[in-house]
C-alpha cells in the first residue's frame, strides 16, 4: 500500500517531483525522461508509467528555463519511437506464444486481448491513435509485432504518431503550463489530463459491457 501511495503521489504531483529531479540532476534529467518514456512505450510490463501528464509537465518546466524545449522534444521523440520499435520487435519475436500467457503480475491478458481486438478492427490507424490512449499506447506496437504488420508501414505511422503526441503535449505544457491559474492548479490539470486520456478506454469498456448484457 505504501508503494502504491508513493506512486500515486508522484503521478499527481509530477510538477513538484520533476522540478526536484531537474534541480538535482541537471542535464541528466533528459536521460531520466528518456528512460521513463522508453519504458512506458517499449516494455509491455510498464503501461502504468506516466505519459501524457509527464509530457505536459516537462514542457511547463522547460518554459521556466529548467530544460531546453528543442532538446526536450528531440529526446522524448527518440524515446517514444525507439520504445515502440523495441516493443514491435518483442511482439514479432514472441509471436503467437503470447496468446498462451495467463494473467500474471507483469502481464494483463485481458488488456492485451482488448488491444488485439481493437487492432484487428481498426488496423494501422491504431498506431497513431494509440499514442494518446494509456494501455493501448503500450500494447499497440507489441500487437503490431505479433500480427506481423509490415515494418516499413509501422515505422512511418509510428513516427507520425510519435511526433503528434510528443510535440502537442509538450508544447501545450510549454505554452500554458506556467500561466498563473494553470500553475496554481497544476495538480488538478494533471488529474484532468489523466481523466481525459482514460475516458476513451472507459467508454469502450462500458460499451463492451452493455453489448454483453444485451446478448
Amino acid at each position: 500500500m505504501e508503494l502504491l501511495s508513493t506512486f500515486i503521489d508522484i503521478v499527481l504531483h509530477l510538477d513538484v517531483h520533476l522540478a526536484a529531479l531537474t534541480a538535482q540532476y541537471g542535464t541528466w534529467i533528459y536521460a531520466i525522461l528518456f528512460a521513463i518514456i522508453f519504458c512506458e512505450t517499449g516494455l509491455v510490463i510498464f503501461p502504468f508509467l506516466p505519459g501524457d501528464s509527464l509530457l505536459f509537465v516537462a514542457g511547463a518546466l522547460a518554459a521556466t528555463g529548467g530544460m531546453d524545449i528543442t532538446t526536450l522534444c528531440g529526446v522524448l521523440l527518440a524515446a517514444a519511437v525507439l520504445g515502440d520499435n523495441t516493443n514491435y520487435w518483442i511482439g514479432h519475436t514472441l509471436g503467437p506464444k503470447v496468446f498462451r500467457w495467463e494473467n500474471s503480475r507483469f502481464f494483463n491478458r485481458a488488456a492485451f486481448d482488448k488491444t488485439h481486438a481493437y487492432f484487428e478492427v481498426h488496423g494501422g490507424k491504431t498506431i497513431i491513435v494509440a499514442r494518446f490512449l494509456p494501455l493501448l499506447r503500450t500494447f499497440a506496437p507489441f500487437v503490431a509485432g505479433v500480427a506481423r504488420m509490415t515494418y516499413a508501414r509501422f515505422v512511418a505511422l509510428d513516427f507520425i504518431g510519435g511526433c503528434v503526441w510528443i510535440l502537442s503535449l509538450t508544447w501545450l505544457g510549454y505554452g500554458f503550463g506556467n500561466l498563473p491559474e494553470v500553475k496554481k492548479n497544476l495538480s488538478l490539470v494533471i488529474v484532468g489530463i489523466i481523466a481525459l486520456s482514460l475516458m476513451p478506454v472507459v467508454v469502450g469498456w462500458l460499451r463492451g459491457r452493455s453489448a454483453r448484457a444485451a446478448n
